[in-house]
């Protein structure tokens, strides 16, 4: 992984080493101590740790202490999609072994590889050339189309979501899940969850969706621009796979500061497509002929995003939150909600027409 090890003493979620090096011993398939544990920075979710020892180094990923909202932060979901993808072609890293309890690092946990490689948060990172950047976005544009190529019954994931059409489900979870986390109203957002399920297009194809694609969930090669691991599958399922792509074309419509995103920037002068572009080269890799209701998908993957930063936002509040920015995740939530919005509005209009 590319994130840094931080400082971890007195981390209240630092597991017991004697322990947790028992336990690694009989259930790590070649695992040899002494075993060293450093905290990883990043990520909003699910407190991730390094485990180093003499010959290999490993990443312990838990679920965060403290109540939390039904269905979230499954790490069992992670552990399963990726040890199921490992012989696709889709870069995954190696896992090892399952923990479903909760006696022994005080959650449930899984091992898997540690991957080297770096962590780049925002697409216009500086330490990228221009040609770099467009490798970069031409790998991940094959990796995603490499995903939604799987079949998810050839490796055994045919069950990996419920039966219910997956637009509808999405609307009806996230829906639930932002009344369960909102801390005050957000009209945009009470407006979405109306809409949504009564303007859903007809059901997609079925394939394994990553559920939240994007670059800062992907471990990039040391040395060169492209995907080394994609990570945090927390959010996979089964479902249509136009929607979990066009949620990684969110980037295109959000500004840097609003989170991570590329609207507003000179894409040529920095090696970037345009989303044209973009969706243009991913239909071709999926041998589709166009992307339809790219409006529709675009507002519920808005309202979704909104809704995931709002539960972020109340767990920082809970104090139980894992990253650094979580506090300020809640100052993005109605930026995102109005462009939701107004993609409803699009997808409305055109409808009509």
């Amino acid at each position: 992984m590319a994130d840094a090890p931080t400082t971890t003493a007195n981390d209240p979620l630092l597991p017991d080493v004697a322990r947790l090096e028992e336990w690694l011993a009989t259930n790590v398939d070649g695992f040899r101590g002494p075993l060293r544990i450093a905290r990883l920075t990043g990520g909003q979710s699910n407190p991730t740790f390094r485990l180093s020892t003499p010959s290999q180094d490993y990443v312990l990923r838990r679920k965060p202490p403290g109540p939390l909202l039904p269905r979230a932060h499954a790490i069992e979901r992670e552990f399963m999609a990726m040890r199921a993808l490992a012989p696709t072609g889709v870069p995954v890293p190696r896992t090892y072994a399952l923990y479903p309890g909760e006696d022994l690092v005080g959650s449930a946990f899984f091992i898997m590889e540690f991957v080297g490689g770096r962590s780049i948060q925002q697409p216009a990172d500086p330490s990228l050339s221009p040609a770099e950047r467009s490798r970069l976005f031409t790998s991940m544009n094959e990796t995603i189309a490499t995903l939604h190529n799987v079949d998810p019954a050839a490796i055994g994931l045919e069950n990996f979501g419920p039966p219910a059409d997956y637009l509808l489900r999405t609307a009806d979870r996230w829906s639930k899940h932002y009344k369960q986390s909102e801390t005050g109203a957000i009209p945009a957002m009470d407006r979405l969850i109306e809409w949504l399920p009564k303007h859903l297009p007809p059901p997609g194809e079925k394939r394994l969706l990553h559920g939240d694609f994007r670059l800062d969930n992907l471990i990039v090669h040391p040395t060169e621009p492209r995907v080394a691991a994609v990570i945090d599958w927390e959010l996979s399922t089964v479902g249509d796979p136009l929607a979990d792509f066009t949620y990684h074309c969110m980037m295109w419509r959000f500004r840097a500061d609003l989170f991570r995103g590329v609207a507003g920037l000179d894409l040529g002068a920095l090696g970037i497509p345009s989303e044209d572009e973009y969706v243009a080269a991913y239909a071709a890799r999926r041998r589709l002929r166009t992307i339809p209701h790219r409006h529709y998908y675009m507002a519920i993957n808005m309202f979704r995003f909104a809704a995931i930063l709002q539960g972020v936002y109340r767990r920082s509040l809970q104090g139980n939150a894992v990253g650094a920015e979580a506090q300020g995740m809640g100052d993005k939530v109605a930026p995102i909600a109005e462009l939701a919005w107004e993609e409803a509005q699009r997808a409305e209009a055109g409808a009509a027409r």
